[in-house]
């Protein structure tokens, strides 16, 4: 199992591609400390994740506060003796036309996508004494725009998270630890029943099945795999790239 021994910490581990991410990685003999604003929600997910609760621990609070991502690492080290990996996954998404975007919207995006994975990395890198891997959540958003979900401040902060990746590849080189990122497009998670009703997600969402040129919407367990790969050692002369996972996307238009 390629993470037998491993220790993992993930933010916005309670739902989504945060859950399946520590779902497999614990299927494949890692352990997980997650993070999530919910402690509630995390108490299930961790059922979820293992019914034992031997290989996962829980920590709650707003990943905005830098002392979230703190705790969240001193929770995967105080449990299970040390921190080899960090998905840096959790993340806010709500569409809004930008002449209608006020200072809190600005806000609540850089301080949930960008702030919440700059301090939370620097805290996991302090961590990773034998070296290690960070796999941040990006978006496609950051690289194309699409006039149909207007996101200017959730681009620019998620834009932020992609030059981050390249600027700490350089700098946490000499300690072993390597960086990168998936850039999802649709993916089909519980983000879009925050802004929308349980029936208007029935009817958006596979609207934009088309949208991707492999035909469909993306799945939380399509952006997962992508990740342990990015975070195991089948990557372990990867570093500083922005992985498109996105159905084709960013490749063009048909």
């Amino acid at each position: 199992m390629r993470f037998e021994g491993k220790v993992a910490a993930i933010t916005g581990g309670g739902s989504g591609i945060g859950k399946e991410t520590a779902v497999r990685f614990v299927a494949q003999g890692g352990r997980v400390a997650i993070n999530g604003r919910d402690l509630a929600k995390l108490e299930a997910a961790a059922r979820e994740i293992d019914p034992t609760g031997e290989c996962v621990a829980i920590n709650a609070g707003d990943i905005a506060n830098p002392a979230t991502g703190a705790a969240l690492v001193e929770a995967a080290v105080s449990r299970f003796g040390r921190l080899d990996v960090l998905f840096n996954n959790a993340g806010v998404f709500n569409p809004k036309p930008f002449l209608e975007l006020t200072e809190g919207d600005y806000d609540w995006y850089l301080d949930t996508i960008l702030k919440g994975k700059f301090f939370t990395a620097q805290a996991a890198a302090k961590a990773m004494t034998d070296g290690g891997a960070i796999v941040q959540t990006g978006s496609m958003w950051a690289i194309q725009a699409i006039g149909a979900t207007p996101s200017a401040a959730y681009s620019a902060a998620n834009a932020g998270v992609h030059a981050m990746v390249r600027n700490l590849a350089i700098e946490l080189a000499p300690l072993k630890i390597r960086i990168n990122a998936v850039a999802p497009a649709v993916v089909e998670t519980p983000v879009y029943n925050t802004f929308l009703s349980d029936e208007q997600v029935k009817e958006v969402l596979p609207s934009f099945d088309a949208f991707h040129p492999l035909g469909r919407n993306g799945q939380a367990g399509d952006v997962a795999e992508a990740m342990l790969f990015l975070a195991s050692d089948q990557a372990s002369w990867i570093t500083g790239t922005v992985l498109p996972v996105d159905g084709g996307v960013t490749a063009g238009r048909q």
